[in-house]
């Protein structure tokens, strides 16, 4: 039997959940049909959910049908909790992008499609709530060509002679072997849609179970089972803790087999293998490629990790942008850091921070929601009742220039030196690691060293202290002792080297400070248009021009502005619409701050002060180690500068 693992994945109230209640109820692994509404849906079994009627953690369900062993994995809708769904797609075979057909393709829909396409999962599309006045089939697969590709194509009913010829347009190779043979084999349809050049298109209203027959039939025909491989691998998806408390790893096999009690990473054993319907289990003996399980009580795993033969994935690129002060009230703060350490475990998104100096525990949030939820987790599960500060603006910095950074160690019987260069990279792309360093310059393992102390920590800009991003640094050069050098030495080498490059850098105004800002969708009435534009304007925004709608008498504008100015802008669009406005807002990356001289006055930030993150560098001299300032360094360095600025200035071009 064919063995899927696909997800469904929708813009929230698209109807995501009801369609897979609609799916097992279809392939009979439901008696009854559940309901969001009525808070007795199958794949939202969680109190949390049940209150708020929204996915707000990623389920798993199993359904058979006479070809078909799927996996489903229901993932959140709302936007705030979409680090969640994104952890789910280096898993999935396919994917089920829900659309509702009363709202057309939404902001966040859009934002779906783009993480499919970089994670390349190929797509079905669901056009949900067809039963609805006013909705119009052929307008809206218009809209998904128009919007996605010209590849979403319907696939709910016989095809003819045309449907065969538009689908072989997809792939020049295809289209000559089918105006030879004048047929299309479905081999050739299955490769296309596996290529993510054809999306399957479906038309129906999941709560009426319309549309729902055809849509597994397809999934049923047109999906094929990706390769696996003999040797043991898996990938880990998710962490959570069950309502006993048990720490489970959520993994998809990928290759080989693993049975009850087999040792994994290092010393681990495999206590159980657990494959999850709902929120109940079966225990199995073994799991094989293909299959998702979840494993109690293993300490040493984190999400996106690879197991055996598979690699770590990458870092999730929806990255929370507000950051939140923890009010722990009459609790413990200890305790509170313990419990939010374990939540982090669960949502390494939530970037939980102690201050020992401040006494004080941060937190990184997407937005409103999730902080409430994150709120009622710590109520209901832990019995805490907390609050927290007035949120801020997670800020960034990176550089325009290159830079060659020094940083030199050399306490009393320790040496190290480390020569990096440091440069501008893509915006969005992190922090990109490199070696260019001579093995006689500096050994393998001083040079291992070196690059592991970079990824050990993270660097921290010197404008106002925050994330340093878009940078790329490559080990250029350095020395070691053969008597004194030590491993400890090259971090504190290496860590002033990056501190020491990025003053320079200052000192010539080529750092530079980094805002989120919201990609927007704004409806108002047609005589509120001029005050959206000018509030936009104020804000430092962007707007392309606006976009009427004759029927409903609305106006829509789009376009870009600052977090910082646009966060709490929703309740102004309500008072002066009278409800009747609507604005949309997702996370667009980082751009250069709108009011950076302003920021980085107000943060007050002494990056020479910042003794955990130092510029400055330690020589020796008649027995003992002293600091030299970091502007001193180029001077005092034992190893020459592999660049000088003219040839920094020639990197750049």
């Amino acid at each position: 039997m064919k063995q899927i693992v696909a997800g469904i994945v929708a813009h929230v109230d698209a109807g995501k959940t009801t369609l897979s209640e609609a799916m097992l109820y279809h392939a009979g692994g439901l008696r009854k049909l559940g309901r969001v509404d009525n808070g007795d849906a199958f794949l939202d079994p969680d109190d949390l959910e049940k209150q708020r009627g929204i996915t707000i953690f990623s389920h798993q369900a199993r359904l058979q049908t006479e070809n078909l062993d799927l996996t489903l994995l229901d993932t959140p809708g709302h936007v705030d909790f979409a680090s969640q769904t994104e952890q789910v797609f280096s898993v999935l075979d396919y994917a089920v992008l829900v659309v509702s057909a009363t709202d057309g393709i939404q902001g966040y829909t859009r934002t779906l499609w783009r993480l499919l396409a970089d994670y390349q999962v190929p797509t079905v599309i669901f056009v949900n709530k067809m039963d609805a006045n006013g909705t119009d089939r052929q307008a809206l697969l218009e809209q998904l060509q128009a919007t996605f590709s010209g590849g979403c194509l319907p696939f709910d009913h016989v095809f003819a002679a045309a449907d065969r010829e538009n689908l072989a347009m997809q792939d020049d190779a295809v289209l000559e072997q089918y105006l030879d043979a004048g047929d299309l084999s479905d081999g050739a349809i299955q490769r296309m849609i596996s290529q993510r050049q054809v999306f399957p298109v479906y038309f129906g209203a999941a709560l009426k179970l319309t549309g729902v027959p055809e849509l597994m039939a397809g999934l049923e025909k047109w999906t094929v089972a990706m390769p696996t491989k003999s040797e043991f691998g898996a990938k880990v998806f998710k962490i959570s803790h069950d309502e006993k408390g048990e720490r489970l790893t959520w993994l998809r096999m990928t290759g080989g087999e693993l049975a009850n009690k087999a040792v994994i990473l290092g010393e681990q054993k495999v206590n159980q293998l657990r494959v999850y319907n709902g929120a109940k289990f079966t225990i199995q003996p073994t799991v094989s490629a293909g299959q998702v399980c979840a494993i109690p009580n293993l300490t040493e795993t984190y999400s996106g990790q690879g197991l055996g033969q598979e690699a770590d994935g990458r870092a999730p690129e929806i990255q929370p942008v507000l950051n939140y002060t923890l009010d722990p009230k009459d609790n413990d703060i200890h305790v509170c850091l313990t419990i939010l350490r374990e939540l982090e475990d669960e949502d390494p998104q939530l970037h939980v921070s102690w201050s020992s100096h401040l006494q004080e525990i941060r937190v990184q949030i997407m937005g409103v929601v999730q902080l409430e939820i994150l709120q009622q987790i710590l109520h209901d599960r832990f019995n805490l009742d907390v609050g927290f500060g007035e949120g801020s603006i997670l800020y960034k910095e990176t550089i325009s220039q290159a830079v060659e950074g020094v940083g030199h160690f050399e306490p009393l019987r320790h040496y190290s030196e480390v020569h990096l260069l440091i440069q501008p990279a893509p915006r969005g792309s992190g922090i990109q690691l490199a070696a260019d360093c001579s093995l006689e310059v500096l050994g393998k393992n001083w040079q291992h060293q070196v690059l592991s102390n970079l990824r050990a920590k993270e660097h921290l800009g010197v404008l106002t202290g925050s994330a340093l991003t878009d940078v790329k640094i490559t080990l250029i050069s350095g020395r070691a002792s053969i008597v004194h050098s030590v491993g400890g030495d090259f971090r504190e080498a290496t860590w002033r080297a990056v501190r020491q490059g990025l003053m320079m850098l200052r000192e010539r105004g080529a750092c530079e400070l980094l805002e989120p800002w919201y990609r927007f969708r704004l409806e108002v009435g047609q005589d509120q248009v001029g005050r959206a534009m000018t509030d936009i304007q104020r804000m430092a925004g962007e707007f392309e021009s606006p976009v009427e709608n004759a029927t409903t008498g609305m106006t829509t504008l789009t376009g870009v502005a600052p977090v910082a100015e646009m966060q709490d802008y929703s309740q102004a669009v309500q008072a002066y619409t009278h409800g009747q406005g609507a604005l949309e807002c997702l996370i667009d990356g980082y751009r250069p701050c709108h009011n950076a001289d302003e920021v980085i006055a107000a943060q007050d930030y002494a990056p020479v002060s910042d003794l955990d993150n130092t510029p400055d560098s330690v020589f020796c001299a008649h027995g003992a180690g002293y600091p030299v300032p970091w502007d001193e360094v180029p001077t005092m360095a034992h190893v020459d500068y592999v660049y000088s600025a003219t040839e920094l200035a020639a990197l750049e071009k």
